[in-house]
């Protein structure tokens, strides 16, 4: 078959193109017709195709996205917002760090081991790209039900992924969850997290200006994985027959990545780029058109130039590629020299396969022939945008009517053990030590908490010990119920997480994760989840510095619970300063902090002794929210307590339970007066924690708690090898360590 050309195009109007197999709709290929006065090439229609996907456009999703801009909380911190390839903070000393999640839900389904580990490669190559050097991973996790036979094929492959890869870069694996829940049987959520440090002066930014300057593709060679990967597989929903018909997913070299990422940060050093972006979903499609696009809009690129793993590949397949391990350079002629001596000494491939043009369009030759010549800016910034049509469910209000305070409670003392034992032995409320002890938690020794810490912590200056900290939260549960309450629990509780290790929250990442946009519920769904996240983020004075939108997962009708993933970040300015949650001596005196409602929609005890999804969620204080941190990173600070965990899943008894099997403590607990025992073990009423307070600090800490007006409750006190409810029962911390312990290992071994 002869080569499509622009010339060929031109003169062919009415060639039939297979722009319908690429994921276009009839509307979107007419008005690429009408952008180019001509219909498009082969490789024209390629890049349109996976740059006008749902995945790297966020058409159905950039109406309501606008919000995190113009609700924005006015934050001296930003350095970098929305729309480069990661936010970037100022954290003090001179240092910025940047951070971000993502989604690589659908490619970690079809091929576990592969679609984790390129996720995790994609979202540390977005932060190289910023100029910073990875300091660390996390990763929020969804999988179906525990016991289902497809779970124990993906969660095992996922798992081996992300610490085959992360491990091989020697990036400690610092947080993040697993959930399971039945709605994420045939759609797991594998969203994975980075955190990158460099100086203020070291940002880099994804742009090509600067006529003559050459183009350098430098790492792996281009091959056929990955073609029509993420892009369009993220792109559309599964049908129910499982896995069938699916583009090819990445597959990952995590020493080749090593290679890059040295190799990058050398160049870094020297200043030898204008301007730099990674190739990660849409691969040269996106790296190019986006630099042109950012920059002065010109860009000439000769592609028979880049170096293949298969020399068959057509242009089109090349374009489209998502091979990892790949980065796109800027590079003033007079540098381009050393930039390619650097290459050869860390043996990463370099090639000048273009240069930046006077003109305004992105233009590209197949062996002297031109096969593409756009604008640039259509391709990469100005693809459709969806006003999709939203309403309100039908069924929200019988959902919302069915309330789990009416559920049947324990009769006596007994059952109530017993449901505790239930409880915390359940898949989402036991250890996940099995799963995160595959992943290294402790390498650069710099992590100063991990899992299952209420946030991961990591050292960024020796000398100083400045640091900072990341949790990621989010229940779907919640969002199912109510979207907009949903997104702003998920928030208030990675907020409260980072709070309690004693770190000051400063900015947020998010990774929202939902059914298809094409479905009216699910488009309401989005748009209260997105509204519900700005109005809070504005609130709490905390940015999104950027994120992801991951639409399609669902399988045939069936979509999965709205699931918005919140990260937040936040700097202490000393980590010898940081709060475990671990009882760490006899005799402290144990406060649970804020109010305890009868609040038991979408609650773990709700889900795990009744199967029941209904009522309302846990209703939202934000200044509550913040009045809380507050008294946390001050008790931190000041070393008024010696432990704090925050109140969530499973309520108190799931906290204190962590805490002691953490520190191998027990804890003697006294119900309050007004509260009945089931109310106070089970409630999951937000803006809560339970600290550990030595006996010397606890007039000063009650002081602090009653000058700022927050609900200060003495529960009982850190004692012996036992949870004791006075009145109720005793758990040994043996009995609680096996129940605990041994679940995730009896499902998956």
């Amino acid at each position: 078959m002869s080569l499509d050309t622009v010339k060929h195009a031109t003169g062919t109007p009415d060639t039939e193109q297979p722009w319908a197999e690429l994921g276009l709709k009839q509307d979107e290929y007419s008005r690429i017709r009408e952008i180019l006065g001509r219909r498009p090439t082969g490789a024209e229609l390629a890049m349109y195709s996976v740059m006008w996907s749902e995945h790297c456009s966020y058409k159905s999703s950039k109406v309501h996205l606008r919000q995190f801009g113009e609700k924005a909380p006015e934050n001296d911190a930003m350095l970098v917002g929305i729309g480069e390839n990661a936010g970037v903070v100022d954290v003090g000393q001179g240092y910025a760090v940047t951070f971000k999640v993502e989604s690589h839900n659908h490619p970690s389904y079809i091929e576990p081991y592969q679609g984790a580990a390129t996720g995790v490669g994609g979202i540390v190559r977005d932060i190289l790209a910023m100029g910073a050097r990875p300091v660390a991973v996390v990763d929020p996790l969804r999988f179906g039900a525990a016991d289902h036979p497809d779970t124990r094929r993906v969660l095992p492959g996922v798992v081996a992924g992300i610490g085959g890869y992360g491990n091989c870069l020697g990036l400690p694996n610092i947080g993040g969850e697993v959930v399971f829940d039945p709605c994420y049987q045939g759609n797991p959520l594998v969203n994975a997290g980075c955190i990158g440090v460099m100086k203020h002066e070291d940002i880099h930014l994804a742009q090509a200006s600067g006529p003559g300057n050459k183009v350098i593709l430098y790492g792996a060679r281009t091959g056929g994985d990955g073609i029509g990967g993420v892009s369009v597989l993220a792109s559309e929903t599964f049908d129910s027959t499982g896995p069938a018909k699916r583009p090819a997913v990445q597959v990952g070299d995590p020493f080749q990545e090593k290679l890059l990422i040295e190799c990058t940060l050398e160049i870094f050093r020297e200043k030898l780029v204008a301007g730099i972006q990674d190739l990660g979903g849409a691969g040269l499609s996106c790296a190019t058109s986006e630099l042109a696009s950012a920059g002065s809009g010109g860009m000439h690129i000769d592609l028979d130039t880049v170096p293949l793993r298969d020399a068959t590949l057509s242009p089109e397949e090349i374009l489209m590629s998502e091979s990892q391990e790949r980065m796109c350079a800027i590079v003033e002629p007079g540098k381009v020299g050393r930039f390619l001596e650097i290459c050869e000494k860390w043996d990463v491939i370099a090639t000048v396969i273009g240069e930046v043009t006077e003109g305004e369009r992105l233009e590209i030759f197949w062996h002297g022939e031109q096969i593409v010549d756009v604008p640039p800016r259509t391709v990469a910034h100005e693809g459709p945008v969806y006003e999709r049509p939203y309403a309100r469910p039908e069924w929200q209000d019988a959902l919302q009517a069915d309330d789990a305070g009416a559920l049947p409670r324990p009769r006596d003392a007994a059952e109530l053990r017993a449901q505790v034992l239930r409880l915390i032995s359940s898949p989402n409320q036991a250890s996940k030590a099995w799963i995160t002890d595959q992943y290294d938690r402790f390498v650069q020794g710099n992590t100063v908490l991990a899992q299952p810490e209420d946030a991961g912590m990591v050292r960024i200056d020796e000398e100083t010990n400045l640091g900072v900290a990341m949790a990621t939260d989010g229940n779907g549960r919640y969002a199912k119920l109510d979207p907009y309450a949903g997104a702003q629990l998920a928030l208030a509780e990675a907020y409260r997480n980072v709070a309690a290790s004693g770190a000051r929250p400063l900015a947020v990442s998010d990774c929202l994760n939902f059914g298809s946009p094409e479905d009216p519920g699910v488009m309401w769904q989005f748009a209260e989840a997105t509204r519900g996240l700005a109005d809070a983020c504005l609130h709490l004075g905390t940015p999104v510095t950027g994120g992801n939108v991951s639409l399609y997962n669902q399988t045939g009708e069936t979509a999965i619970h709205p699931t918005p993933v919140v990260a937040v970040l936040g700097v202490i300015d000393d980590v010898n300063r940081r709060t475990p949650i671990g009882f760490a001596e006899e005799g402290q005196l144990l406060y649970l902090l804020g109010e305890t409602k009868e609040e038991f929609g979408g609650s773990a005890w709700s889900q795990v002794v009744h199967d029941h999804l209904g009522g309302l969620p846990p209703a939202v204080d934000l200044d509550r929210e913040k009045l809380l941190a507050e008294i946390l990173i001050s008790a931190s600070r000041d070393g008024m307590i010696d432990a704090a965990h925050d109140l969530s899943d499973g309520g108190l008894v799931q906290a204190v339970v962590e805490s002691a099997l953490r520190g191998g403590y027990g804890a003697r607990l006294v119900v309050p007066d007004g509260l009945s025992a089931f109310t106070f073990l089970f409630s999951e009423s937000a803006g809560r924690a339970v600290v550990a307070v030595p006996r010397s600090e606890e007039l000063r800490f009650t002081d602090m708690c009653g000058a700022r007006g927050l609900p200060a409750t003495r529960i009982g006190v850190v004692d012996g090898d036992a949870l004791e409810v006075q009145g109720e029962f005793t758990i040994p911390l043996a009995e609680a360590r096996t129940a605990h312990e041994g679940t995730i290992p009896a499902l998956l071994a």
